[in-house]
């Protein structure tokens, strides 16, 4: 059995949407994590990852920790709130609770926990102002809130000015991109201690411009957006997790 056993739970942003491989798969920063991990310590890893798109922060709570926590994980990664921040009556102690509830019942469990906030959109979004503010509430919130505890990975994002700027992000401006993938996973392996992580993964080369601009923009993806909250639906019903179960992913040949 591999010594390092990771699951990430979360949305769209550990799902890893924007960054889309050739073949149709979505990879993203967790992916990443864990091969980088493996690549590091020189030997295979076990990684799942149960992450759906478009999942408030409670239903992540509610649908992903258990069956997570019952693979008998030695690490688990959490990140939510992003899609509540959308919505215009969120709580932000309601979305706080959920990450105490993360934090508990892995103290239960005894799994080391990986916290992390996303990172920011909002320059390039509608009503930025009013989702910078409550993405700054509960960032700071969070940080406040496990502020003591060293024995909790903490990786942030939120605030990363160079992560904020457009060449890290899809064309939808919601989703980061395969660059910004690569620089989150670089904070997650950098906070985890890994040594050796890859210093292009900062900041790789910006990738040509790509996304519909103007009225353009507006059809492509603020209209379906739009569409999905007036009709109650979600960009993951019926999504299934990528990696449900365990799945091996060994160090690469240097």
């Amino acid at each position: 059995m591999a010594s390092v056993r990771y699951v990430a739970i979360g949305d769209s942003f550990t799902e890893g949407v924007g960054d889309q491989l050739p073949d149709g798969h979505v990879r993203g920063w967790a992916d990443l994590v864990a091969q980088g991990w493996a690549d590091a310590a020189g030997e295979p890893i076990e990684y799942a990852n149960l992450a759906i798109r478009g999942k408030l922060v409670w239903p992540i709570v509610d649908e992903q920790l258990e069956p997570a926590l019952a693979l008998k994980p030695t690490h688990l990664s959490f990140n939510g709130g992003g899609n509540d921040m959308l919505r215009p009556r969120t709580s932000i102690a309601h979305v706080l609770t959920a990450f105490e509830t993360v934090v508990r019942r892995c103290d239960e469990e005894g799994v080391h926990l990986i916290v992390l906030s996303g990172a920011n959109p909002t320059g390039q979004l509608p009503l930025r102002r009013v989702i910078q503010r409550r993405g700054d509430l509960l960032s700071h919130a969070v940080e406040k809130r496990l502020a003591s505890r060293t024995d909790v990975v903490q990786a942030y994002n939120w605030f990363d000015e160079e992560l904020a700027t457009p060449p890290y992000w899809s064309e939808d401006r919601l989703h980061m991109n395969a660059r910004g993938h690569h620089r989150v996973a670089a904070r997650v392996l950098d906070a985890l201690g890994v040594e050796s992580v890859p210093q292009e993964w900062w900041s790789l080369p910006p990738l040509p411009p790509r996304g519909a601009r103007g009225a353009a923009y507006y059809r492509e993806h603020v209209g379906p957006w739009v569409r999905r909250r007036l009709t109650g639906t979600s960009s993951g019903d019926g999504r299934e997790p990528k990696f449900a179960q365990w799945t091996e992913f060994a160090p690469r040949a240097h």
